[in-house]
């Protein structure tokens, strides 16, 4: 399927809020825009799936220590310092 740009006019803080809400989603803006314009044309080509692909088991679940990925965690640092704890270094 072709795809072409669009520019559009939005407030800012309804495009953040949309940004945030498609990041929850794991899906694209774009996906995000195409799949309510699709809705509301009532043409819907392509269902996006917004919902994750892989549904894991309870027991899987249960020993997850968080639901969604801290953003502004930094792993590296975590890491770095879990290192020089456990070394001395």
């Amino acid at each position: 399927m072709a795809t072409s740009k669009l520019t559009i006019s939005i407030e800012t803080s309804t495009i953040e809020n949309a940004k945030l809400y498609a990041k929850q989603q794991h899906v694209s803006l774009s996906k995000l825009i195409q799949k309510y314009l699709q809705s509301v044309s009532g043409k819907q080509e392509k269902v996006v799936d917004i919902k994750p692909k892989h549904e894991f088991s309870q027991w899987v679940q249960e020993l997850m220590l968080a639901g969604h990925p801290t953003p502004d965690f930094d792993h590296k640092a975590e890491y770095h310092k879990h290192i020089e704890e456990k070394y001395g270094i």
